[in-house]
């Protein structure tokens, strides 16, 4: 249906230079943003309250347009140094107001500037409350945003590649947003007063599997001693331990982890026999649960944001956690040797795992946080103790 009869619609179409199309045939008009053009992924939404541009660069969010649920998105502008990737990451953006002159000292530049820059898409002027409510009510459709500054709209056939999309089940996108060949890193975190420093005295080797790797958790682990070196979603494992690793990091990503684990699952396994110690974020957490016998499905709408309660069941206490997975492991597979050790306080799925006897634990979210709080920092350091432990 269009939505130019329905009152909650924003705009109307002569007005228009964007429009958004769900696969059911809805229609949401509203003011194009970014290059014009058109793009087509899965419909999600995000509830952080800061951190768009993080979002927009972390690949875990590739084959998606994100619905930003807060509506001052664009207000701190744009910098250099809040990006999490140069490369591919999320397919558009949805934003309820229009996209206000940069207000923060940090800002070098203009939202709108910066989406053009990298080839972006999006829409403004949506109702952004009631699309959160398709999601949470139907699951994440499939859309297509096209923007067009005559606001002329072949709607029919927008429909139509909406829902032709194949969407993320089934779907290997870490090769895509991978790195294509080894590199070291070495920044380390951001400071008020000195930007972002340098390791230049490690102490640890810690090669990191790239399923789409965001920069801040190489950051993380550069801030505690540690050389790295980055590895592509397809390295072998000989490969891997040709590099002599003290730790074997297992990063996050986009897409489906039971389409990508048909060449990661086997590395991941012989990781864990090794012996050598291993630790998974998100995708890579999917991926070692796939690689000791779990399985993985897809949610209704995922976790995204920076405000989802995990409960660390080792410890007892609670952290708030930033998110971003449309996929999970289905506690009823764990096998015998597997321990649950966190758990979300919003519905109850598995946010972590531990392999009984074995150096390797992984958890659901984002730890390295960028955008979100710093509650879990812990978890690396937890790694890193298992890592000096096993030397």
């Amino acid at each position: 249906m269009s939505n130019a009869s329905n009152p909650t619609d924003l705009n109307i179409e002569r007005t228009a230079t964007a429009v958004l199309v769900l696969g059911d045939g809805s229609v949401f008009h509203g003011f194009g943003v970014g290059i014009e053009g058109e793009t087509t992924g899965e419909v999600c939404f995000n509830t952080s309250m800061t951190g768009y541009q993080e979002s927009l660069t972390d690949p875990s969010f590739a084959g998606q347009l994100i619905t930003f649920t807060f509506p001052h998105v664009g207000n701190v502008g744009f910098n250099d140094e809040d990006i999490e990737t140069s490369g591919t990451a999320a397919n558009g953006l949805i934003i309820r107001a229009e996209i206000t002159d940069e207000a923060n000292w940090r800002a070098t530049g203009h939202l709108d500037a910066w989406l053009q820059s990298r080839s972006l898409i999006g829409i403004s002027g949506v109702d952004t409350r009631r699309l959160t409510h398709i999601v949470r009510k139907t699951g994440a459709p499939n859309g297509v945003i096209a923007h067009s500054k005559d606001g002329k709209f072949d709607l029919d056939d927008l429909k139509m590649k909406a829902a032709a999309w194949p969407g993320l089940e089934g779907m290997d996108l870490a090769k895509v947003v991978s790195c294509t060949e080894a590199y070291d890193w070495t920044e380390s975190n951001w400071d008020i007063k000195e930007g972002y420093g340098n390791q230049t005295n490690p102490r640890r080797h810690i090669v990191a599997i790239d399923y789409g790797i965001k920069r801040n958790i190489l950051r993380c682990f550069a801030e505690l001693d540690c050389r790295l070196t980055v590895v592509p979603a397809t390295a072998s494992f000989e490969e891997i331990t040709n590099l002599k690793p003290d730790g074997i990091f297992l990063a996050n990503g986009p897409g489906d982890p039971a389409a990508t684990g048909t060449y990661a699952v086997p590395v991941i396994r012989a990781c864990v026999e090794s012996g050598i110690p291993t630790f998974g974020i998100c995708l890579g957490h999917q991926m070692l649960a796939l690689a000791l016998g779990a399985d993985t499905m897809k949610m209704h709408q995922g976790h995204r944001g920076a405000n989802q309660p995990v409960k660390d069941l080792t410890t007892g206490k609670v952290e708030i956690t930033s998110q971003n997975h449309g996929f999970v492991v289905v506690r009823d597979s764990l096998p015998d040797g597997v321990t649950e050790t966190h758990k979300s306080l919003f519905d109850g799925v598995v946010e972590g795992l531990s392999v009984d006897g074995k150096p390797v634990f992984s958890v659901q979210y984002h730890p390295e946080a960028s955008p979100g709080p710093q509650d879990s920092h812990y978890l690396f350091q937890r790694f890193i103790d298992l890592v000096d432990k096993h030397a």
